[in-house]
Formats: C-alpha cells, sequence, structure tokens
C-alpha cells in the first residue's frame, strides 16, 4: 500500500500572526502537582512515570543506548507549544516554518481545510498538562485502496532542509478524540524522501513511526534513529534518515474508512 501524500504548504498559507510567544517552556515542564509528585525526572523517565510509557522502543537509541541519555535541549530545542495560537511554529534556532493539513482526493475528509484548498491552520483550545492550545486534525478517511490525511508543519519558510543533526529526536504529547482511530504515523520528510530534495524517484515514503494513541494526553518520544521507512515501496531506501536535512514533521492517519480527531501539542527535539 503507497500512501502517496502532496506537501501543499506554501508562502500564501501564511496568515498574520502576533509573535507574543512567553519564555520558552522547558520540555519537560509539567503542572505543579505532577512536578510534586514526580519529583525531577529526566525527560524519557518523566514520560515513563507521569503520562504513561511511550511505544515500545521509541525511547532507546541505536545499540540499546539507554533512554535516560534523552534529555532536553533546552530552549533552542521547542518546536512549538502552541501558546501564541497561532499558524507559524516557534522560531527557536532559526527555524519558523508553517503548520498546515494535507488529503487525499479520494473522498476523504479534513479539517482545519487543507492548504491547497487556501485553508489557514488554526489551534484549538484545550492542551496537555492543562495549557491553553494544541494543534488539531479531524476528518473522515475515505475507502479507496490508498487514503490518508496529516496535520504537518515545516521547519523553514520558505520550504528548505534544515539540520538537525545535533539533535537526538523529537518529543511531544498527542491524543485521540473518544471516537477516533488512534493509529497515526509520525513522519519526517528528508532530502531522499521528499520531492523537493531532487533524489527520489518514488516519493514520500518518509522516516517515521507508527503510534496508538490513547484518549488521554500521553508524551512520546522518538529517535532519529528508531524512524523507519515503510516498507514495498518507495525508492531510494537509504539505511537511516539524513537528520542534518529534514523538512518538517507530518502526523498522517491512514486508516480506511476511519473517523480521526488527533491532538498534538508541546513539540520539541531531544538531545543525548
Amino acid at each position: 500500500m503507497k500512501p502517496r501524500i502532496s506537501d501543499p504548504a506554501t508562502p500564501q498559507l501564511r496568515a498574520r500572526y502576533s509573535n507574543s510567544r512567553h519564555a520558552f517552556p522547558q520540555i519537560g515542564a509539567i503542572s505543579p502537582r505532577l512536578a510534586a509528585e514526580c519529583g525531577l525526572l529526566s525527560l524519557a523517565l518523566l514520560a515513563n512515570a507521569c503520562f504513561g510509557p511511550p511505544p515500545k522502543g521509541a525511547t532507546h537509541g541505536a545499540g540499546g543506548a539507554d533512554e535516560n541519555a534523552l534529555v532536553s535541549c533546552g530552549p533552542t530545542g521547542v518546536i512549538d507549544d502552541a501558546e501564541d495560537n497561532n499558524n507559524q511554529i516557534s522560531p527557536a534556532g532559526d527555524r519558523g516554518g508553517y503548520w498546515y493539513t494535507f488529503v487525499d482526493k479520494e473522498g476523504s475528509t479534513v479539517s482545519p481545510t487543507a492548504g491547497d484548498q487556501g485553508g489557514t491552520f488554526t489551534m484549538v483550545d484545550g492542551g496537555a498538562n492543562n495549557s491553553g492550545h494544541a494543534a488539531n486534525v479531524k476528518g473522515k478517511l475515505g475507502t479507496a485502496d490508498v487514503v490518508y490525511a496529516a496535520m504537518a508543519f515545516n521547519f523553514m519558510d520558505p520550504k528548505g532542509a534544515y539540520d538537525a543533526s545535533k539533535f537526538a529526536g523529537i518529543t511531544f504529547f498527542a491524543k485521540r478524540g473518544a471516537n477516533s482511530t488512534g493509529k497515526v504515523r509520525v513522519k519526517v520528510p528528508d532530502t531522499k524522501t521528499d520531492p523537493a530534495g531532487g533524489v527520489c524517484s518514488e516519493c514520500f515514503n518518509d522516516f517515521g513511526f507508527e503510534l496508538d494513541l490513547t484518549p488521554e494526553w500521553q508524551r512520546y518520544v522518538i529517535p532519529f534513529d528508531k524512524m523507519r521507512q515503510m516498507e514495498g515501496w518507495g525508492a531510494p531506501h537509504p539505511s537511516h534518515i539524513d537528520a542534518s536535512k529534514i523538512y518538517g514533521v507530518q502526523f498522517q492517519v491512514n486508516a480506511k474508512g476511519a473517523d480521526y480527531d488527533i491532538f498534538v501539542d508541546d513539540i520539541a527535539f531531544v538531545c543525548r
């Protein structure tokens, strides 16, 4: 099955915004109550002890590196906490791309409206850890052989490859709505899988990781070295993602005929 996608994020998707971001939160920031209960824990242990276990294997680096090696990268690692309530990611680390959605042409629906249909991404009220806002995508997938819908962001605007090689992976909070599928593939396009890189002959088989979200907010930590391409299609098939040349992050659903309602918040890079 080839979940081909398009990438409609273009400069015209920008909306006016107020750069009112408050002081950068630490990646492991939690409510005072949880902080008191959990104490000073490492990022990976915080994820496991306070918010439930991350996906199997997702907090271990290549060669069985201990999960405690994954730590906060500080302010420059913050990608977006949604609290400025606009459609641009944090300008930290010389980033500043924009959120957007995309959907197949086989009858699936998506909200907010897809970027290639003139839509502008908007945040929703109610984020992780009692914060004010989160990213959300919802709709219903069609029943064709290949269906997909997603919310995503590019790291740069205009779109360009971003060097994230000093980071070890990404972390975020996520949940699903009450009647939603929880099956989500987190994808990170790089110059070998995205057509913008000029390398792939069968594009869009990005490196990623499969998740099964719950109705409660959970923290997920996904190292770059645990991301894999899907089997059976796509060209080329490099041995690993090139973190020095990545375009963004996509949260994609592919469950044929399913309703979906996916929430994501507090996205950041992690370091070793």
